[in-house]
């Protein structure tokens, strides 16, 4: 069988990811691979260094995985991004990103409909997001509206370190989680602050006690 070279695989390894996603991939210096997607390009070569700023800069730094959302001033392109640092012998030898499309073009608010007009509600004040009856509605401590997005577009908006899909009508802000119940066939209820109820779901509960370490 002819040898796999290393473009070959990187390019099978790119068509793994949607076509909503970009994903660069990186050494400690440069970039050494990138496939942009058909909804977001940040015009990256083979060869650019890695800029101050930037997504896979923040995950050097912390040396963790990172996800989070890098204005207009770093590649001129606000986007959404998920950077995870890759190692050799315990030092960090480069990293691999995705890029995602920044739906919130820059804003850390959601703006919600209200009876009498829209409220922008801070991310961090959003307990839950609820998909019911074909309408999507974010609920903070002291109120709810209703949002013309689906729950799915919310999955790149939301910070992925503090916003986690537990149910396929559900995505919820860990920080405003009270207590968590076991429930039937390995499942789960989650008890948020304002004493709402919410489950999660089979096809959810190994990867939500994963990201939670329990």
């Amino acid at each position: 069988m002819e040898k796999l070279t290393m473009d070959s695989l990187l390019d099978v390894f790119g068509e793994l990811f949607s076509d909503e996603v970009s994903i660069a991939i990186s050494n400690t210096r440069e970039y050494i691979y990138y496939r942009p997607s058909k909804r977001i390009d940040l015009k990256i070569k083979p060869g650019d260094p890695i800029k101050q700023g930037t997504i896979a800069d923040k995950a050097f730094q912390s040396r963790q995985k990172v996800s989070e959302f890098i204005d207009r001033n770093v590649f001129g392109i606000p986007y959404h991004g998920m950077a995870v640092p890759y190692f050799d012998n315990e030092q960090i030898a480069g990293c691999v990103t995705a890029i995602y499309p920044a739906l919130t073009e820059g804003k850390s608010v959601i703006t919600v409909k209200s009876q009498d007009g829209w409220k922008p509600i801070p991310f961090h004040d959003v307990m839950f997001v609820e998909v019911r009856d074909r309408k999507t509605y974010v609920y903070s401590d002291e109120f709810a509206g209703t949002h013309n997005k689906a729950l799915q577009e919310f999955e790149y908006i939301l910070p992925r370190e503090i916003f986690i899909r537990c149910h396929r009508s559900f995505i919820v802000n860990v920080h405003h989680i009270r207590e968590i119940f076991p429930d039937t066939h390995s499942t789960f209820v989650l008890e948020m602050k304002n004493g709402a109820t919410i489950p999660v779901s089979q096809s959810y509960s190994s990867y939500f006690r994963k990201l939670l370490g329990f």
